[in-house]
């Protein structure tokens, strides 16, 4: 499979190949009109000089201006003049070198030459004949003595009568060699050209890719590793390839967080397990334990098996609470709805204190709300929520306890508050962590769930909950829910 590199490097050599060839193409074809231009404009200046010498020599078109005299008749094996014997017109004389001349009559046979030679007439087809007969200039390329000639042929009109037909040709084979030096040239340079250009293009396409590798590179080791912390080093322009370097930055941002996440929900459901283990194994164990002293044979006296159910009921008391309470959490995990209707928090709270004041009759809960305060919540939830944050300050204080509430503009804010000895900054961060208990775990009974599904029902209702403690003052509660009336 061929690399990104590659196939970048291939086509941008593949397009640089092609403008050089449509380059060397053009130009080559260029040359060869140019050239070609070039020489019919000299053979067309020669023959012109020729064709005006030939009608000076011909003293009958001054003469006998209106008469026409055929030139007479040339005998096929007598050879041509040449062209000092034909006239003594300097064109004649001085006749270019690199050029071919000779002079026809008007049926094409040859009359004159420079050398006067039989074998010194150039090729004229019967087509290019007629066409001079008709008055008409006539071109063609022949092969003649080895040698590609370019041979222009025009007609002498005296009294509107071809007198004579002037032949002019020059060899291609300096042009040909040329074009062909030429073409050989672009093809080797084109090649040359096109190969540097690869490995240029190579070394250029690798440096710009060298972003993208280390970005490989690096997922590569964070797949390997697992370490998310991880980031691309990337210095060059916010370019495609920055944004990449940026982008997946930012992906790994988003995915280290996402990472922390699921470890820390991990780590919750190990220790959720582990705990639960440890909490349903001691009323078990007790449970079991009871059972088998019933089992005994003798039976125990009356007495001792009344206090082995009363302590068996007491266990499956316990089980029973821890059952429910994760059921609940399940619930709320879920995504279980509660019920918001219009709820009077007044009404509520003064039947939840008061049952509340029932698990401690020594202990003082006062309260302090005002009339018509209404949320839309569930009626059971909130209540639960109120028995949940009571018995944890009974649990975790000594003196009275104090709720209030009162409107906040668009909120209601309700506050429960004991007068403890408060919770340390360490433990505050962690109160509602499930199975998470502080520093009197072993002396106060409860399975840390409290505060957790108080959290988990206030959020379900559209509120929020909070603590504030300070060591050896106590702490406060804080819930605040949307108000029906601001």
């Amino acid at each position: 499979m061929m690399s990104i590199r590659f196939r970048f490097t291939l086509l941008y050599t593949f397009i640089l190949a092609l403008t050089l060839t449509i380059f060397g193409v053009t130009l080559y074809t260029i040359q060869a009109q140019d050239t070609l231009n070039s020489i019919k404009q000299d053979l067309i200046l020669g023959a012109n000089r020729l064709a005006e010498a030939a009608l000076r020599t011909d003293s009958r078109s001054l003469t006998e201006p209106q008469e026409f005299h055929e030139p007479p008749p040339v005998d096929e094996d007598k050879p041509p003049l040449p062209f000092d014997e034909f006239s003594s017109e300097q064109e004649f004389q001085r006749f270019p070198e690199r050029e071919v001349a000779r002079v026809l009559d008007p049926q094409g046979e040859l009359i004159a030459s420079p050398f006067g030679r039989a074998g010194d007439a150039l090729p004229l087809s019967e087509e290019g004949l007629q066409t001079l007969q008709n008055k008409q200039e006539w071109w063609q390329t022949e092969v003649v003595s080895d040698e590609t000639m370019l041979i222009y042929s025009r007609p002498v009109i005296i009294n509107d009568e071809v007198t004579y037909i002037v032949q002019v040709a020059r060899p291609l084979t300096e042009r040909n060699r040329t074009l062909n030096s030429l073409g050989t040239t672009l093809l080797i340079m084109g090649a040359l050209i096109s190969l540097l250009a690869f490995g240029i293009g190579w070394i250029f396409s690798g440096i710009t890719l060298r972003p993208i590798h280390r970005i490989t590179k690096t997922a590569k080791e964070i797949g390997e590793e697992r370490d998310f912390s991880r980031r691309v080093d990337y210095a060059g322009p916010q370019d495609e390839v920055g944004l990449l370097a940026s982008t997946f930055n930012a992906m790994l941002t988003r995915l280290q967080d996402a990472f922390k996440k699921v470890e820390h929900s991990l780590e919750m459901q190990r220790n959720f397990v582990a705990d639960v283990s440890h909490e349903l194994r001691t009323p078990l164990t007790t449970l079991r334990g009871n059972l088998g002293l019933l089992r005994r044979t003798p039976p125990m006296p009356k007495e001792d098996q009344a206090d082995i159910l009363n302590d068996m009921v007491d266990e499956s008391d316990r089980l029973i609470r821890l059952v429910n309470d994760l059921l609940l959490l399940a619930r709320a995990d879920a995504g279980r709805s509660l019920v918001r209707d219009p709820l009077d928090v007044t009404t509520v709270l003064e039947e939840t204190c008061r049952q509340a004041r029932q698990l401690d009759p020594q202990r003082e809960i006062t309260l302090e709300v005002p009339e018509n305060l209404t949320i839309l919540g569930d009626r059971d939830a909130f209540k639960q929520v109120g028995l949940i944050l009571l018995d944890n300050a009974l649990k975790h204080s000594s003196g009275n306890i104090h709720v209030t509430a009162q409107q906040q503009g668009m909120l209601i804010e309700v506050r429960v508050q004991d007068f403890g000895e408060g919770i340390s900054p360490e433990t505050l961060e962690h109160v509602f962590d499930r199975f998470y208990r502080g520093e009197d775990t072993t002396v106060i009974p409860g399975f840390g769930l409290g505060l957790p599904i108080a959290k988990t029902l206030v959020e379900a209702q559209g509120g929020t909950i909070t603590m504030q403690s300070e060591v050896g003052k106590g702490s406060t509660v804080i819930m605040q829910f949307p108000s029906v009336h601001p």
